[in-house]
């Protein structure tokens, strides 16, 4: 039976072409959104109602570049530089879960995400148990593209975590063809190469061939540590980005995540080739890595999202925390129209979905698209819309009311495919018995004794 649904008086902020802000109603049918019917038309009697009187409904935040799988990791693995905080707690944790603990992780992502208004990811689980994370994914109703995490190099990555390169591929592969499009679509599956430190260049050229032949996506870091720079260029002879350039990896299916140490030649690799870019400002800081070139990369063209990256090294999934760190850090010595509050929305949104390949399905409130919204409270001491003189306030100053001063507390609902996940911070297809915290303890405790930590 299909579900038809009218979010009713609603201040919308669309994130159309033209940034229209709306007073009206949205009427969905089973997934879709089929209407934006204005304010003076009525509801008809009788039809499904979610009152949104009050609340700014907009499309929700888009994050292509999650770790789900270390969302139990979080607060275990603070104060370190990136390739110590892999070598001496990322890597034995991820490699002592078992699927029991993955399912786990995946959901205390998962329910802070959706609580505070990400409707889709782009994931790059752990070597081990990916099944469970797209188990996991499917079970919650959010929308997401997971990748098997893949490491064959054999001098630089631990024995626990390394696969000969086409069991890896091979497991990936099924991966692929079993999940990907599962759950009306919901579900997707990409090709998860860790990074080229990781990797061997069989390994890499196997993604590219088999990703191209798939249409999938290839999900990867490059250049976040000058430390991990060094120790491609040590590797393979080259700058990292571009090495992935010269060995055919870039293209418009490809997602890379950080992009801090960069050369200009590399940059315009990234232009030329339709390349996407992830940016992690608070992982980019905690762990000490640097400051990406965002605002000259958007000046060039070049598609920028917006992305928490894993717990960890965050310490929280929030994008709207994301949203006000972006706008904030790169105003220092840039000046303060840099990186407006307009744009980093656009970002969280619409940069998102053109990153995963789904820029004509999410990323706004249009007709014909995914019906994957969120509605803010934005009459709250703590973050109340200025005064405007129209009965419809400017788009920049819900831009400035959502990037600077909003918080998880003031997302109300979260819909995707029109389906209600979460409301008032609470995600719905995950029993709150699953998230009990000496539930979560215990096997946290295990996960961290199977790992031989002493924390």
């Amino acid at each position: 039976m299909k579900t038809h649904l009218w979010i009713a008086n609603a201040l919308i902020l669309t994130q159309n072409a033209e940034r229209e802000v709306l007073r009206g109603h949205i009427e969905i049918s089973d997934d879709r959104i089929i209407a934006i019917h204005p304010a003076e038309v009525p509801v008809p009697q009788g039809v499904t109602t979610l009152d949104a009187s009050g609340l700014v409904v907009m499309p929700g935040f888009i994050q292509p570049h999650i770790h789900l799988c270390q969302t139990l990791f979080r607060n275990l693995a603070d104060d370190l530089e990136l390739m110590d905080w892999l070598a001496e707690r990322i890597w034995p944790l991820e490699a002592a879960h078992d699927p029991e603990s993955l399912y786990l992780s995946a959901q205390l992502g998962i329910q802070e995400l959706l609580a505070s208004g990400t409707t889709c990811i782009l994931d790059m689980a752990t070597v081990h148990h990916t099944e469970a994370v797209l188990e996991a994914v499917r079970d919650s109703g959010i929308r997401a593209n997971v990748g098997k995490c893949l490491m064959d190099h054999p001098e630089t990555t631990p024995e626990s975590l390394r696969q000969d390169s086409q069991v890896a591929l091979d497991e990936a592969k099924a991966l692929f063809e079993k999940w990907h499009g599962e759950a009306n679509g919901r579900v997707q599956v990409s090709y998860a190469p860790r990074f080229v430190v990781a990797c061997t260049e069989d390994l890499l050229l196997k993604v590219r061939d088999l990703a191209a032949e798939q249409g999938a996506l290839i999900h990867t870091h490059s250049s976040e540590n000058e430390k991990e720079v060094e120790l491609v260029r040590n590797l393979v002879g080259q700058e990292n980005a571009a090495y992935l350039h010269d060995i055919g990896m870039m293209s418009k299916r490809l997602v890379l995540a950080h992009c801090i140490w960069l050369n200009d030649e590399e940059i315009n690799h990234l232009k030329e080739t339709g390349t996407h870019v992830t940016h992690c400002p608070s992982s980019n800081l905690k762990l000490a890595s640097g400051f990406a070139k965002v605002p000259e990369m958007l000046e060039m063209g070049i598609n920028v999202a917006l992305a928490a990256d894993g717990a960890p090294c965050n310490n929280n999934l929030s994008a709207l925390q994301e949203m006000r760190l972006a706008a904030l850090m790169h105003k220092p010595g840039r000046g303060p129209r840099t990186l407006p509050a307009s744009k980093v929305l656009d970002m969280a949104t619409l940069h998102g979905a053109q990153a995963m390949g789904l820029a004509d399905q999410i990323g706004s409130i249009e007709v014909g698209k995914k019906a994957d919204i969120i509605a803010l409270d934005l009459n709250q001491p703590a973050n109340f819309l200025p005064y405007h003189k129209e009965d419809i306030p400017a788009y920049s100053q819900l831009a400035s009311a959502i990037v600077y001063a909003s918080q998880p507390a003031h997302v109300k609902w979260t819909l995707v495919d029109g389906e209600m996940v979460a409301i008032d911070g609470r995600a719905l297809r995950i029993p709150s018995r699953d998230l009990e915290p000496l539930r979560v303890r215990d096997i946290q405790r295990k996960l961290i004794q199977r790992a031989g930590l002493t924390l």
